[in-house]
């Protein structure tokens, strides 16, 4: 049976690869943007799953990230980071959840991050919301627990990405260091000592979601080269 999948933010960076990676596979995937479906509005994803039908495998991949001291991050960025990355993750999976469990099968995976697990400066904001979807999944799965669902987060650290991008900018900016020298300060941030490929994400992400994954449930997959072990 050709399964149906979702991958929010699923039109660049690591949801594109994702969303490529799982097409590859014979899955029929629709790769949302914001154009199609605000995550963060509860009418345009009630519609949006509405009109899909039935979701075999959602990703919860649509997120947001930058960086500045706690003192200086504002309720605006404090509210963006929550609402995209873990309210967008709690009403995409409330709205497929339901249905999974009635059948008996699917599979939800959100992309989190190395800080949904550790704290790190500058990163109030983003670390909370990260936080936030991680507990997400791990309630889920609780709820899901020998149904034939399973949730799970996967926890990449620094990525090649547009984010990433914009932070190695930020660090050139702030301090007049070159890029490269920005992006070696980030790689040498994990034991990895490089940023991972969006595709390194897409293959845990498979991983997760295919049929023979239906034992590991509730659980964080973290991709940083062995820095944080859990």
């Amino acid at each position: 049976m050709i399964r149906v999948v979702v991958v929010t933010g699923g039109t660049k960076g690591i949801g594109k690869a994702i969303a490529e990676r799982l097409t590859a596979t014979g899955d029929q995937v629709e790769a949302v943007g914001r154009d199609v479906c605000d995550v963060t509005d509860e009418g345009q994803v009630t519609a949006f799953f509405e009109r899909i039908g039935r979701v075999d495998v959602l990703v919860n991949n649509a997120g947001v990230a930058w960086s500045t001291p706690l003192r200086r991050t504002t309720l605006e960025d404090w509210r963006s980071h929550l609402e995209v990355n873990a309210t967008g993750a709690f009403l995409c999976t409330r709205a497929v959840v339901g249905d999974m469990i009635e059948r008996g099968d699917g599979r939800i995976v959100t992309v989190a991050s190395t800080a949904g697990l550790a704290g790190a400066r500058y990163t109030a904001a983003y670390a909370a919301s990260k936080h936030a979807a991680v507990g997400l999944m791990r309630a889920t799965a609780a709820e899901v627990s020998g149904t034939g669902v399973t949730a799970n987060a996967v926890c990449p650290s620094w990525v090649r990405t547009e984010m990433t991008r914009r932070t190695v900018e930020n660090i050139v900016e702030r301090t007049g260091r070159t890029a490269d020298d920005a992006e070696v300060s980030l790689s040498a941030m994990t034991p990895l000592g490089r940023l991972l490929e969006p595709e390194e994400v897409a293959f845990a992400v498979e991983f997760l979601v295919s049929p023979e994954a239906g034992a590991i449930n509730g659980q964080t997959l973290v991709l940083d080269g062995g820095g944080i072990q859990r």
